[in-house]
């Protein structure tokens, strides 16, 4: 069943890019495999999915290590951290994550800069946009991100690869539109104010209800669930 519903995500992802002008290779699939046990992941993994998202370490910390021990050879997942990340918790975060989307305060930066350069890493990480100033949401605000970059800049183990918001829930995927077209023009604002930064270019918007709208707008990066695992239980 997972390989079926990864089939027609990737499909959409295909058309969405199409729509855009841009080729489905420009997208990447991050399967968010958060509250799913491992053996889904191994599914998914054997259908050919190998970039997973996960919201909290802690969940992290066991699910991790259990599916790379079910997987054959050295072929592994690229695990992203795409939920909160407080600072306490930001060692191990890169222990075992390969990319964090959730950097959105300076004292977070540092914190995740000093644990990579402890352990010899350099960590890729984006910045999280509150584009829509839901205040009951992380994220910095659009008008402060430019300081958080030059922040992080700052940070010789961090590697800024572009931005990443979680725009309001709304019924309609097209009221949200707007919100992944700030993220996009957001961006390019910051290219231009900080050159010399190649690689921040990734936009990290769209879930299972918008990824396609978000691809149109300029995704680089969709955290789709549930229409790759299907839905979760109540809790």
């Amino acid at each position: 069943m997972i390989r079926e519903r990864l089939l027609q995500v990737r499909e959409r992802i295909t058309a969405a890019a199409a729509r855009s002008g841009r080729s489905a290779d420009d997208v990447t699939l991050i399967a968010v495999s958060k509250t799913f046990p491992a053996d889904r992941v191994v599914d998914a993994f054997a259908a050919g999915q190998r970039v997973f998202g996960e919201n909290r370490v802690q969940e992290a910390l066991a699910k991790i290590p259990e599916v790379a021990a079910s997987l054959p050879g050295d072929d592994a997942p690229e695990w992203h951290l795409i939920g909160p990340l407080q600072r306490n918790k930001a060692r191990r975060a890169v222990e075992i994550f390969d990319v964090i989307h959730s950097v959105d305060r300076p004292e977070l930066a540092r914190a995740i800069d000093r644990a990579a350069a402890a352990g010899g890493r350099r960590m890729r990480v984006l910045l999280q946009v509150n584009v829509d100033r839901e205040p009951q949401k992380a994220g910095v605000a659009p008008e402060d991100a430019p300081a958080l970059l030059r922040c992080v800049r700052e940070c010789a183990a961090l590697e800024p690869t572009g931005l990443m918001a979680i725009p309001r829930a709304c019924s309609d995927p097209e009221e949200v539109r707007p919100s992944f077209a700030r993220l996009c023009e957001l961006l390019g604002e910051l290219q231009a104010a900080e050159p010399g930064l190649p690689g921040f270019v990734d936009l990290s918007m769209g879930m299972s209800a918008d990824f396609e709208v978000a691809i149109e707008e300029g995704s680089t990066q969709v955290r789709v669930g549930t229409a790759v695992f299907g839905r979760r239980d109540a809790k």
